[in-house]
């Protein structure tokens, strides 16, 4: 008898590899990031080394341990560029730049770069993305994060390891 003729012996092969960690790679997914919806419209706390801001154009640039507050969201980046929609002192966007964290509840990502749109209540991560939920870890080339729904759809060769729990 084979081991593929054996139920016992499949099912205990089945249950070994799903009590280590299991991986599974796609070209796009979609999961959760943060608990809470964020809003928009709260107010923004950016704190930095330097800043620097060009009236002609209508942008402000923070360089430098950059972190950004906004309710129970946290960006942190090496740089980030503020740009304000034309003819109004309101936040159009942010480009943050230079290992860009950010945290929303208990669910954190890492990338190379970030867009926040205030106005779409949206996160596009780009650049070796790293999605961190507890024990579970997403990796991906971009992420589009949808703050308002707290749901983001990664993309690019994908790479999601879920911990079973087990030993």
């Amino acid at each position: 008898m084979t081991f593929g003729e054996h139920p016992m012996f499949l099912r205990f092969i089945i249950a070994a590899f799903l009590s280590v960690s299991f991986c599974v790679s796609a070209t796009a997914q979609q999961v959760a990031f943060g608990k809470i919806a964020n809003n928009p419209d709260a107010a923004l706390e950016i704190t930095a080394d330097q800043l620097s801001v060009n009236q002609e154009n209508g942008t402000a640039v923070f360089d430098g341990n950059v972190v950004i507050g906004q309710g129970v969201m946290r960006l942190a980046a090496g740089r980030v560029l503020v740009v304000y929609a034309e003819g109004d002192q309101k936040i159009e966007r942010l480009e943050a730049t230079g290992g860009v964290t950010l945290v929303n509840g208990e669910d954190a990502a890492e990338a190379e770069r970030a867009d926040y749109s205030i106005a779409n209540n949206e996160v596009v991560m780009s650049g070796n993305v790293l999605v961190t939920q507890g024990p579970n870890a997403l990796t991906s080339e971009s992420m589009t994060l949808d703050l308002a729904t707290g749901t983001a759809r990664m993309n690019g060769r994908v790479k999601t390891i879920l911990n079973t729990g087990q030993d």
